[in-house]
């Protein structure tokens, strides 16, 4: 089952998430309308009475994947896998310190060495560790934004129990606990292995009801680059990029729905657009990419924020 959908008062006051199948029935029956699509948002249009019950939030930090999970009660309502750029931005920084070590020793050959007089500031964490420090607490602000979170859980630490009980325990000794020889395995696992249910058990839990079984699925992709030149694998100029981002009301990186009616592409595509100056887009779906759909078939329902969503 999909996730709950989070609900919007008039006022843009939060009411507490609503099964799928009555936030249907509130969009057909004209009661309410979309208001956000990721995370899928509605906003009613008449004053409604509800009791608003505070939520859970629940965050099991990853260095490649962050699980999300909001509960209601014992009630997992919401969840989303978050996935980081962090080996993407560790791969730029370094390319853009080989490119211009290459240009300096091409043009000032022997410069002094200047790598021992550079500070950094107390705190200062690595550009890869900060983006999923900062990309996590995003997604926190915004999921208090369209629910009411009364509290934050989140795994902190790694310890080892073993070591608690024993501090001389090393090598084969940690297989050889109190449980050896028992089949464990199956009750440890009476959930799979997922990020977002790791989340969800993050904390004191005597018992979880699993209302969801789809998770948003979420990738940082970024919001492109600054560089306006281009280069080959020599370090050397060979493309130039335009400075002009937004073509025919579209950027690259908005998520469309386009509805082609005649040409040999015909039918309906959803998907990550890439815009070019003529008009001509392509669109990212699951199926795959689709080239050269005319600007006049689109429609964009999810405007560019640095994040890529699927379910």
């Amino acid at each position: 089952m999909s996730n709950f959908v989070f609900v919007l008062d008039p006022n843009k006051q939060m009411l507490n998430p609503v099964h799928p199948g009555e936030a249907r029935c509130l969009l057909s029956q004209g009661k309410a309308a979309v208001f956000r699509r990721y995370p899928f948002t509605i906003i009613l249009k008449q004053e409604a009475e509800s009791e608003i019950k505070p939520l859970q939030l629940k965050i099991d930090p990853g260095s490649k994947t962050t699980g999300l999970a909001i509960l209601n009660g014992s009630k997992v309502v919401w969840a989303a896998e978050l996935t980081h750029r962090g080996q993407a931005i560790k791969n730029a920084l370094l390319s853009r310190s080989q490119l211009r070590r290459g240009r300096r020793n091409r043009k000032t050959r022997y410069r002094a060495p200047r790598f021992l007089n550079r500070t950094r500031a107390e705190g200062w964490l690595a550009p890869s560790l900060m983006h999923r420090v900062k990309t996590t607490l995003t997604w926190v602000n915004r999921l208090c934004r369209y629910a009411p979170i009364a509290g934050i859980s989140q795994e902190l630490v790694r310890f080892d129990t073993q070591v608690i009980q024993n501090p001389e325990i090393s090598g084969t000794e940690y297989q050889q606990g109190t449980l050896a020889g028992y089949e464990v395995r199956e009750y440890l696992l009476d959930l799979p292995k997922t990020h977002w249910l790791d989340a969800a058990c993050v904390g004191r839990v005597n018992r979880l009801e699993i209302l969801t079984t789809q998770p948003l699925l979420i990738k940082a992709t970024g919001h492109g680059t600054r560089k306006m030149c281009g280069t080959n694998k020599y370090g050397f100029p060979f493309r130039h990029r335009s400075r002009v981002r937004i073509h025919k009301g579209f950027q690259t990186g908005d998520i469309i729905v386009a509805n082609v009616t005649a040409g040999k592409k015909i039918g309906s595509y959803l998907g990550r657009v890439l815009c070019r100056a003529s008009g001509s887009f392509d669109i990212a779906t699951k199926m795959g990419k689709v080239a050269g759909i005319s600007h006049k078939y689109c429609k964009s329902i999810h405007k560019r924020d640095g994040y890529a969503y699927a379910l």
